[in-house]
């Protein structure tokens, strides 16, 4: 385990908890959050991915949004989030329909057609993969752009899925972690 994996473990046993499936990252990840923190997470996630031939990072809005932001610093790209709603100045998009298992409600991601381009060449980046439905959503823009999603990064890999890049996985939280703060 590398050293950002035990930072971020230490910090969610210090100021987090784990309890089965979720995990509660409120204080320095997805409400309050510790930019340091996320700018070495985006440093590693992005450390894993510089080979790759990446044009844009995209997301969904919200909590995905930091960790896009850094990982898209590091490489040198854009970064896009799928918006949850969409603005009347958005007139041509993609649409892809997503569940969130945190917040136990569907929504549509909304992206702008000026904002992906045939071709390119896009990576995901999210804070949490659990179930994959987000990641279904955003792959399915993807592929109604014509563009290409060459893979999924993100902090805590919550799934059996080992396709997606991740800082942690639930059974790394399940071996080091408490089960509340």
């Amino acid at each position: 385990m590398n050293s950002i994996a035990k930072e971020l473990l230490e910090r969610i046993n210090q100021e987090g908890s784990v309890n089965g499936q979720i995990i509660k990252v409120d204080r320095f990840l997805n409400h309050m959050v510790d930019p340091q923190l996320i700018d070495r997470l985006g440093a590693e996630l992005a450390s894993r991915f510089a080979d790759r031939e990446i044009d844009k990072i995209i997301t969904a809005e919200s909590s995905g949004i930091m960790i896009a932001q850094s990982l898209a610093g590091h490489l040198g790209v854009p970064f896009i989030y799928a918006k949850k709603k969409r603005p009347l100045t958005m007139t041509e998009f993609f649409a892809a329909s997503s569940y969130s298992f945190t917040k136990e409600e569907s929504t549509t991601l909304y992206v702008s057609r000026e904002v992906i381009q045939e071709g390119e060449r896009l990576l995901f980046a999210d804070d949490f993969f659990a179930v994959g439905s987000t990641f279904k959503a955003i792959e399915q823009i993807i592929e109604q752009a014509g563009a290409t999603l060459i893979g999924g990064a993100v902090i805590i890999n919550k799934a059996e899925r080992r396709d997606v890049e991740a800082i942690l996985t639930l059974e790394d939280l399940t071996r080091n972690c408490g089960t509340s703060s």
